[in-house]
């Protein structure tokens, strides 16, 4: 049970999503700003976001759990860690939360604050790669939890560091952040069009994992208990 209230756990979780989308939409405006090198504007774009995630788990994973991911929530959840209705109204701030960084990072750069991407991503190869990218990303979570709760922030950062340069996708892998990204025309932006089969695929491959690691991190002791109990 955490020690902070509902009303203060929304406020981490709007606080973190607004500032990684912030961070996400801001470093691809400035890679783009400072270099023509897709390759350098990708790394632009992909060290910040890595380093923030390490920052904003750390400050209010104690909050809130520090999900800022639909996708997260939807898992802890299924799990049982939260309530259904909490998960709801995580989900909710999350995305409130997500819009509001892209209004303030546009509000920043002296542009439209809202201004809907024309960004091309879509196909089965994006799909996939979504669905990569957020099965690797609860794996990391859970394992993590179970191994070493401590490095979860650098667990995560680090994961989704090196998920942007092995997805197709360059590792959205948050439901949330994918729709603040539909609204910036700019480096890191999707078509709202594109969103539902990125959404999509972030969540099957969320549950995926979440049935995977439930298996690979049970252990023996658990397995034979449950044995017992249903032996006639």
């Amino acid at each position: 049970m955490s020690e902070f209230d509902l009303p203060r756990r929304l406020a981490a979780e709007a606080l973190g999503t607004a500032m990684l989308v912030a961070t996400v939409v801001g470093s691809g405006i400035m890679a783009e700003t400072l270099s023509k090198d897709v390759a350098i504007q990708l790394l632009g774009n992909t060290l910040p976001t890595g380093a923030i995630l390490v920052v904003l788990i750390t400050i209010l994973g104690p909050i809130s759990g520090a999900h800022f991911n639909p996708a997260v929530s939807l898992v802890m959840a299924l799990k049982g860690d939260i309530s259904g209705h909490e998960a709801a109204r995580y989900v909710a701030v999350q995305i409130l939360g997500g819009i509001a960084g892209t209004v303030i990072t546009h509000a920043m750069f002296g542009l439209p604050l809202f201004d809907f991407s024309m960004k091309v991503r879509t196909g089965s190869a994006q799909w996939l790669a979504e669905a990569v990218a957020a099965f690797g990303l609860i794996a990391t979570i859970l394992a993590g939890i179970r191994f070493n709760r401590p490095a979860v922030p650098w667990l995560v950062g680090l994961y989704i560091t090196a998920a942007y340069w092995f997805t197709a996708s360059t590792s959205f892998a948050n439901p949330a952040v994918a729709i603040a990204r539909s609204l910036t025309n700019t480096f890191s932006g999707i078509r709202p069009i594109d969103l539902p089969g990125f959404i999509a695929s972030e969540l099957c491959g969320a549950v995926i994992a979440l049935l995977v690691m439930n298996w690979l991190l049970r252990r023996t002791d658990e397995v034979v208990t449950v044995t017992k109990e249903v032996s006639p």
